[in-house]
């Protein structure tokens, strides 16, 4: 069986380049690279957390999810799908959520924290299929109240609100 790129498409080939099993060995991929990068961190304890405590706890939890979603994709992968999981239909997505973090780190300083936001939904918005207007609204006014109220006012942190000009 062959799909129309002329890629071999065994049963156990489909298994593995299910988009769950990529996914999720992409997670795993990058909780183990986190985990090598944070390796001389001290990690300290529970009650006294050192710098590396809690990278390390959600590169272990990253991990964990990787491996259950690959998991579960492998099982599910199969005869249900004849065609190539992945195609042209998941580089729109990717590319918006990836510029979208990218315009939000960059804008960040200088136009505050909630136009950095909404820029951040607005991108992430266009790679989304059938979302609203109402809803990503709804979604960027949820995000500025709960990135003021952890980051300034829980965290002290000083991320500009508004523009600076």
């Amino acid at each position: 069986m062959t799909d129309t790129s002329g890629f071999p498409m065994t049963r156990p080939w489909r298994r593995l380049i299910h988009r769950d099993v990529l996914a999720g060995l992409l997670f795993v991929a990058i909780a183990g690279f986190g985990l090598w990068l944070s390796q001389d961190y001290p990690i300290g304890t529970a009650r006294r957390m050192g710098t590396g405590y809690v990278p390390r706890l959600l590169c272990w939890i990253l991990l964990g999810l990787g491996a259950v979603v690959a998991f579960r994709g492998f099982m599910a992968a199969g005869a249900e799908r004849s065609e190539f999981p992945i195609g042209r239909e998941a580089a729109r997505p990717v590319i918006l959520v990836f510029l979208a973090l990218v315009v939000f780190g960059v804008s960040l300083e200088r136009l505050g924290l909630v136009l950095s936001i909404l820029l951040l939904v607005a991108i992430g918005t266009l790679a989304g299929r059938g979302l609203r207007v109402a809803e990503a609204a709804l979604a960027a006014v949820f995000l500025v109240g709960l990135a003021w109220a952890v980051f300034i006012a829980g965290l002290g942190l000083t991320i500009p609100v508004w523009p600076v000009w």
